[in-house]
């Protein structure tokens, strides 16, 4: 099933985080209906009833990261 993966970059450094752009994953499966692999003939009402309407949950990835967020090495480098 197709979902969308949120990443929020944490560092450890100076303790602020930091939102990516979600990204779209893609799953192989031609039942759901938002897949690559969905085939164009199957079309409503008979997609509905046996295909995928909607997207998982988004997967939620926190990455702890040992270093500055961007702005405070953007600062410390100023300085």
């Amino acid at each position: 099933m197709c979902r969308w993966r949120q990443v929020r970059n944490v560092y450890l450094k100076c303790s602020h985080s930091q939102n990516l752009p979600d990204q779209l994953n893609q799953c192989d499966s031609p039942r759901c209906k938002f897949s690559p692999y969905h085939p164009s003939s199957c079309q409503p009402p008979a997609c509905t009833k046996t295909c995928i309407q909607y997207r998982g949950y988004p997967e939620q990835y926190s990455p702890n990261i040992d270093g500055l967020c961007p702005a405070c090495l953007d600062s410390a480098k100023r300085h």
